[in-house]
């Protein structure tokens, strides 16, 4: 820890993540002055986070459990950067007690809250349960996490169908399902205990009503380790699909004022209650005036940057101040708001007929829009892949308006400015969304998108170079000179590229692109055929059905994972299958045959 202006800051920060939220953090980090270090998966190597640290280490392994939730290995880099303090970003280790223990136990400084707190709100079920002891009243659900499907037909049938399973120790949609019936329940449950130990490391789920037609409305909120704590203001992230974020907005919209400061207010009364610190984001369901608690994210947002539009406030600045042992740099009163930002999350996914289905590969070509109060956080340029294996957020284009009304016609401005090739993205759908009349008279809700947006009619145009994933590498061992000291380096390269000397640092992309441009791309489904392909790379969870079983039209075959979401594989035709060339734990490509139906 040093010094500057007044202010405790740290020597070294490591950025136990990868992705926009690296880069992000990194960025803010240099501006105060402090050293950066990255950490990278084998599919990471050369990843733009890794690019723009002051220093990266390798975690090994290509899945997220191999890599990013390797806690032994992120421990072992922190004593060999000497970085004294650690930032999770979102998603991965960000709201798990035990990881932000074992950083504080090393001596580290863990940028966000103590870890007490995140057992508390981190825990989704115990946050429930201190939301109502600091007078905050949540939506009807269980105060311990269930173990049987049993336990959501007898909640559907004292509170009414549908019923939310939810993860217990995650957010962002991952490892929730919505159960309409009692025959659902038990598929329901084994689904999204899956996806949440995949996604969070912990499979606890619990349950929850399922409200008809709320609006999804959150308050970050920050409190210091001197006993202040303040609201800087809501986002309306009612936008979504399969229970995630497309599009978020500050402030949010026909929103009363009285009831902004009400949702303020009892958002930090629930952060104190559990001796918070640091960023954090109390989640409101809002429906016919009223708002009820839903969850407590005890990390920063994938949405803060509207937040920091209509404040001007560096919200990543904010949390390592506060977790350096800073007051907090503003009181209530201080903070101003104004204008209206919105932000969409360029995922790489293909919308068409509002399916949203992942679309991993390489990105042949990425432009960026420009113009006033424009801005782009991403972790990605052109040449890079985007993996199977990680979260689908390729970018988040954000912008800022003195009304929402030009906010919204900037943010189509700067989507049709986007240029992506390669993959297919959610661009389409966020154009057709802003376009919506519901969404400008603010008549949407957390189900619109799926239910009432029109996406079901949207088509796409074949993709363009389109990639087929990841590039084959094989290590070649090099002989170099470092500080005047001979040492032996394994180089990691594609196999179609030889290792050149003076070689200019764009050889890679240019390398990567022109190999992009002599590669197909196969998009495929459960053909009418009967040869069932897989639209998508991925890994496949369960086989459903087996050799001389009848199917018919509609009824899933197979799950597959990918970009850390399941998806299920339907049959388009009815029949007897006649082979199943895959079982579980399998890889797969886009447009492999995994089933043959006759």
């Amino acid at each position: 820890m040093r010094q500057k202006d007044g202010v405790e800051l740290f020597n070294k920060i490591l950025i136990a993540n990868r992705g926009e939220i690296a880069v992000r953090v990194a960025r803010t980090a240099q501006e105060m002055g402090i050293k950066t270090v990255a950490v990278y998966s084998d599919l990471d190597r050369d990843a733009l986070h890794v690019r723009v640290a002051d220093e990266a280490y390798a975690l090994g392994g290509s899945t997220a459990q191999e890599s990013y939730l390797n806690t032994k290995k992120i421990l072992e880099i922190l004593d060999r950067s000497g970085a004294d303090a650690l930032h999770p970003g979102y998603g991965f280790f960000s709201e798990n007690a035990a990881f932000a223990r074992s950083i504080t136990e090393a001596g580290v400084t863990f940028i966000g809250p103590p870890p007490e707190a995140i057992e508390i709100m981190g825990d989704k079920i115990s946050s429930r349960a201190a939301a109502q002891r600091a007078g905050v009243e949540g939506v009807p659900g269980t105060q311990k996490a269930i173990s049987d499907y049993e336990e959501i037909v007898t909640f559907g049938e004292t509170h009414g169908w549908p019923v939310a399973i939810k993860a217990a120790y995650g957010g962002g949609g991952r490892g929730m399902r919505v159960v309409n019936s009692k025959e659902e329940a038990k598929d329901a449950l084994e689904s999204a205990m899956r996806e949440s130990e995949k996604a969070f490391g912990r499979s606890e789920c619990y349950l929850e009503r399922y409200l008809t037609w709320p609006r999804h409305i959150e308050m970050q909120v920050f409190a210091d380790s001197h006993g202040n704590g303040v609201w800087i203001g809501e986002r309306d992230c009612s936008s979504q699909r399969r229970h995630q974020k497309l599009i978020e907005e500050a402030p949010a919209p026909n929103f009363p004022e009285e009831t902004r400061v009400k949702m303020g207010e009892a958002a930090v009364k629930v952060a104190l209650a559990c001796g918070y610190q640091n960023a954090g984001t109390v989640e409101f369901l809002y429906q016919d005036g009223e708002f009820y608690f839903l969850e407590m994210n005890t990390r920063l947002q994938v949405e803060h940057p509207v937040t920091e539009m209509v404040t001007g406030l560096d919200l990543v600045e904010w949390q390592i101040l506060i977790a350096a042992g800073n007051p907090l740099p503003l009181s209530q009163s201080q903070i101003e708001r104004r204008g209206s930002a919105i932000e969409v999350r360029v995922n790489a996914e293909d919308p068409s007929g509002g399916r949203f289905l992942p679309s991993p590969g390489t990105i042949a070509k990425f432009i960026r829009p420009d113009g006033p109060y424009t801005r782009t956080d991403t972790g990605y340029e052109s040449g890079d892949t985007v993996s199977q294996f990680y979260d689908n957020l390729v970018a988040k284009i954000v912008v800022w308006s003195d009304t929402r009304a030009k906010a919204i016609r900037r943010m189509v401005r700067a989507l049709k400015e986007t240029e992506i090739e390669g993959i297919s993205t959610t661009i389409p759908a966020h154009l057709a969304i802003l376009g919506n009349s519901e969404f400008q008279e603010v008549k949407h809700s957390t189900k619109w998108v799926e239910t009432k947006a029109g996406l079901e009619s949207l088509t796409l145009n074949p993709l363009p170079n389109a990639l087929q994933g990841n590039e084959e590498v094989e290590k070649t061992q090099v002989v170099a000179e470092v500080n005047g000291k001979r040492v032996s380096v394994d180089l990691y390269l594609p196999k179609f590229e030889s290792p050149t000397r003076n070689a200019p640092a764009s050889t890679r992309t240019k390398q990567r692109q022109k190999n992009a441009s002599t590669q197909g791309h196969r998009s495929a489904g459960a053909g009418g055929s009967g040869q069932v392909t897989v639209p998508m790379q991925g890994t496949v969870v369960k086989v459903l059905v087996e050799v001389g079983q009848e199917v018919e039209v509609g009824q899933t075959l197979l799950v597959l994972e990918a970009m850390k979401m399941e998806n299920s594989i339907l049959s388009e035709r009815s029949g007897t299958v006649k082979e199943v060339r895959v079982s579980a734990g399998d890889t797969v490509g886009t447009g492999d045959t995994v089933i043959v139906i006759e």
